[in-house]
């Protein structure tokens, strides 16, 4: 039953993971290439859609690395899996802290609407958005180290 649940958050952070990379280089790049005001409102809309989704996936990810380290505590790795989940901790408060409220701002925003600064705004997301995949990614590597 542990051996499911290593595999199982592994590959759950591992989506994580591969969705907020693309979101980061492929995404936004293609975003900020479109002309005129169809970039603004692809990122509003991005902004939606993975706004309602991804707090679960982040929690969702927080608590099952949580129940690896309790239920595999004294296995091989346990201290992997806590380094990871204090990693998605920090991914977390970073979400809460500095990058949603970004993101409630730019949902609602339209051509129409939107702050003199909003480019400035997109690209404060996006510095902070490239650190919190950084931590991301290095708490899905020690998953991984701790899995193998």
């Amino acid at each position: 039953m542990l051996n499911a649940l290593e595999v199982f958050t592994t590959v759950v952070v591992g989506l994580m993971v591969g969705v907020e990379f693309a979101v980061a280089f492929v995404m936004n790049p293609i975003l900020n290439a479109l002309p005129e005001d169809s970039g603004q409102l692809g990122h509003a809309h991005g902004g939606r859609m993975l706004g309602a989704v991804m707090p679960f996936w982040y929690i969702g990810s927080l608590v099952l690395a949580a129940i690896w380290a309790v239920a595999g505590w004294d296995h091989h790795g346990t201290g992997l899996v806590v380094i990871a989940g204090a990693l998605l901790i920090v991914s977390v408060l970073m979400s809460v802290l500095l990058l949603v409220p970004i993101n409630n701002r730019g949902k609602t925003w339209t051509p129409e609407n939107r702050p003199a600064d909003w480019k400035d705004q997109l690209n404060r997301w996006l510095f902070f958005h490239y650190i919190r995949v950084a931590v991301i990614v290095a708490a899905f590597t020690l998953l991984v180290t701790a899995l193998v």
